[in-house]
């Protein structure tokens, strides 16, 4: 009898069901963002494919995480799952940070392309941290957000400048600008408390953190289209039942179709907005464009003599 009790007992564990399993994901933004939302949809979708084997839990707003922790903290697997700011990794490689650059991808069209040549040498390089990418979605054109109208470059001088990554920081200070770290989430106390004065967002976050309370005027420069991208731990995903998997996946491409219509819908939504509660929405100047351009030049020629090799064949594959 004893030497079939353990037999008998693998074939009691195969045949059960597998345990359910949660997840914690940390994110940056708050739970009125489009991506926040998305991403709980999302969640929402993999616990009803996987009849609960797999629950997510969304931590918005850096409330488990700060933003510049989240990515190492799915590599170290203290969390499975999260989502960042994918231009933040610029400092890592270059080809993190191309969608950040002025004035190359400024429309929906153009951000797609980008993607498509930028998803295969991103996956690889998160992959060499054990980490792999499960979709992306950006954010509306970037536009700017100040006290009266900016006409020229030269009324940016001096002002302090919000950025959010390395590409931002070298445009406020190639602008004669201060450039100075502001999370989306500290945007409203930062301008009350001078830290800043003006900045460059999306309508989305334009509209979320109450921009009407503390600036007067939007410039639709439409600068760039930075994306947001959630990553898995790669050890803890192969670990999933490969059904579970499946639904994973499925879910997430899912969440990025629908993360960019979002977007699309939210720029003009959140633009009306600003409208409504008093912000002046005004079109660029010539003389601003040009301004920016050349900025947008120079950090282009910067950035190419910077770039991985990896990095420059994005550009090349992107500009076909």
């Amino acid at each position: 009898m004893i030497r079939f009790a353990a037999p008998a007992m693998a074939a009691l564990m195969i045949a059960a069901p597998l345990a359910a399993e949660t997840w914690d994901m940390p994110t940056p933004y708050g739970d009125a963002t489009f991506h926040t939302q998305n991403i709980r949809t999302f969640a929402e979708e993999v616990a009803a494919a996987t009849d609960g084997a797999l629950e997510i839990t969304v931590h918005s707003a850096n409330s488990l995480f700060p933003h510049a922790e989240i990515k190492n903290a799915v590599r170290s697997r203290q969390v499975p799952i999260g989502e960042f700011f994918l231009s933040r990794l610029s400092n890592d490689d270059l080809a993190y940070g191309l969608d950040s650059q002025p004035f190359v991808a400024t429309s929906y069209e153009d951000a797609a392309k980008l993607w498509a040549a930028q998803k295969p040498v991103v996956t690889e390089l998160l992959a060499k941290e054990g980490l792999m990418p499960l979709f992306s979605v950006p954010w509306p054109a970037q536009g700017l957000y100040t006290n009266g109208e900016i006409k020229t470059v030269d009324d940016l001088a001096g002002l302090r400048f919000r950025a959010y990554n390395a590409a931002l920081e070298e445009f406020a200070a190639l602008a004669k600008a201060a450039p100075v770290q502001i999370e989306a989430a500290d945007i409203p106390q930062a301008f009350s408390t001078s830290q800043v004065e003006a900045m460059i967002t999306s309508p989305s976050t334009g509209a979320n953190s109450k921009a009407w309370d503390f600036v007067t005027h939007y410039t639709a420069i439409d600068a760039w289209v930075p994306k947001n991208i959630v990553v898995v731990n790669q050890r803890v995903f192969d670990r999933l039942d490969p059904a579970v998997q499946e639904a994973v996946m499925t879910a997430a491409a899912a969440a990025e179709t629908r993360g960019w219509e979002m977007s699309k819908e939210e720029a003009a939504a959140k633009t009306k907005v600003m409208e409504e509660n008093g912000i002046t929405i005004v079109q660029p100047s010539a003389e601003l464009v040009s301004g920016l351009q050349a900025i947008g030049a120079a950090m282009l020629e910067n950035w190419n003599e910077k770039a991985s090799d990896e990095a420059k064949a994005i550009l090349e594959a992107y500009n076909q």
